[in-house]
C-alpha cells in the first residue's frame, strides 16, 4: 500500500521529521511518498533511509512539478 505524505511548504528538517512520525503509521512492506518543495528533501530523505535501515525507492513528480521522495518501510 502506498501512503501519502504532503510535506509542501515545509522546510529542512520538516520533511523528515514528519517521514519519522508517519513510519510507524504503516506497515512493514508499504510505501510512504513524501512531497517535498524543500531542495533539502532530496538528500536528507535518502541519508535518512540510510540511517534509519528504510529502503529509498525513487524520486517522482508530482502532477503540480513538485519532488516526491518513495521510501518502503523495511523494519
Amino acid at each position: 500500500m502506498r501512503h501519502e505524505l504532503d510535506c509542501r511548504g515545509l522546510r529542512c528538517p520538516a520533511p523528515v521529521i514528519a517521514l519519522a512520525k508517519a513510519l510507524p503509521t504503516v506497515e512493514v512492506g508499504d510505501e510512504i511518498a513524501v512531497a517535498a518543495t524543500d531542495v533539502a528533501a532530496r538528500v536528507d530523505v535518502q541519508a535518512w533511509c540510510r540511517m534509519r535501515g528504510q529502503e529509498y525507492v525513487a524520486a517522482e513528480m508530482a502532477e503540480d512539478g513538485t519532488p516526491v521522495y518513495v521510501v518502503r518501510r523495511l523494519l
